[in-house]
């Protein structure tokens, strides 16, 4: 494991959030980001209205910033989600998940929990010097973030199908030499 648990998580919930931006829009509803935040395993408060709905879609630019920016850039960014957060870290153990940080209360907006745990997995991210680990989707037609978890670091795609997609272009390729 490259990192923690929560640490994958968090990055994992951001990139597709990130990703969710990119078209066709995949967060225009209330379902689809109540969806989202089942899937990724959040807990706390939930407004489960179109108010949170627009405050997440909005964090989507800045989360696809801090997790593209060379590692010095990422520091600032990072240091200003924190303080807009007022990040206070405590441990905090629930569900199946042993010892783990969360760095602003349960009852916080949602939104604002998304910012702070993302920046509190981007410390982790630039503390390793692991920047190298966040990229932009090689295909050539998407502008997805990847996060690479693999231990050989080969990850070069924020989809299956954006991988499927440069494959059989390559394929097709090939064929028209022959």
């Amino acid at each position: 494991m490259v990192f923690a648990h929560d640490v994958e998580m968090s990055l994992g919930s951001a990139a597709w959030l990130a990703n969710s931006a990119l078209e066709p829009d995949t967060l225009t509803t209330v379902d689809e980001l109540d969806a989202f935040a089942e899937e990724h395993r959040f807990t706390g408060a939930r407004a489960h209205d179109a108010t949170e709905l627009a405050e997440v879609r909005a964090l989507r630019p800045r989360l696809r910033e801090v997790m593209l920016a060379s590692r010095d850039d990422a520091v600032e960014l990072v240091n200003a989600m924190l303080q807009e957060g007022r990040a206070l870290p405590r441990l905090v153990r629930h569900d199946q998940w042993d010892w783990h940080l969360h760095a602003v209360a349960d009852d916080r907006p949602f939104a604002e929990r998304i910012l702070v745990e993302t920046a509190m997995a981007m410390i982790d991210v630039i503390r390793a010097d692991e920047m190298s680990r966040l990229s932009r989707c090689d295909d050539p037609e998407c502008e997805g973030v990847v996060v690479d978890l693999s231990r050989n670091r080969s990850r070069r795609f924020c989809s299956t199908a954006c991988g499927n997609r440069v494959a059989a272009a390559a394929y097709r390729a090939r064929q028209r030499q022959d």
